[in-house]
């Protein structure tokens, strides 16, 4: 039978598991939000190369609405960033509807460029 001690001072709750008591400690509630392919990449980049962040996060019951920011955060920059460079390249929908392939090609390295440059300012900064 496990017996249960509460801390006076600090209002802990323990659990005799053996000969040791251990603490009942929870994680605190956290709102779920949906993270993106952004946020997915950050959260690898920190678990990686950022423990203390990412465990501090974690603990503190923020990873997922600060994985969610950084979602749409890049999400914006990325859009942002694909637009203003579909105007200075002058890629315009006669372009798509006359030479597709040429099209689809230039908008391609156009998307790979941003991505680049989203990794760089937001997911592994």
């Amino acid at each position: 039978m496990k017996q249960h001690y509460i801390n006076g001072k600090t209002g802990i709750s323990y659990t005799l598991q053996g000969d040791y008591y251990l603490p009942n400690l929870t994680l605190p509630l956290e709102e779920n939000k949906p993270i993106g392919i952004w946020g997915q990449r950050h959260l690898r980049y920190i678990r990686q190369y950022r423990k203390v962040f990412y465990t501090n996060l974690l603990t503190s019951g923020k990873l997922n609405g600060y994985l969610a920011d950084i979602d749409r955060q890049a999400e914006e920059l990325f859009f942002r960033l694909v637009e203003q460079m579909v105007e200075l390249e002058g890629i315009t929908e006669k372009l798509k509807a006359e030479q597709p392939m040429e099209w689809v090609g230039k908008m391609n390295a156009l998307r790979e460029a941003a991505v680049e440059i989203v990794n760089a300012e937001v997911i592994f900064a």
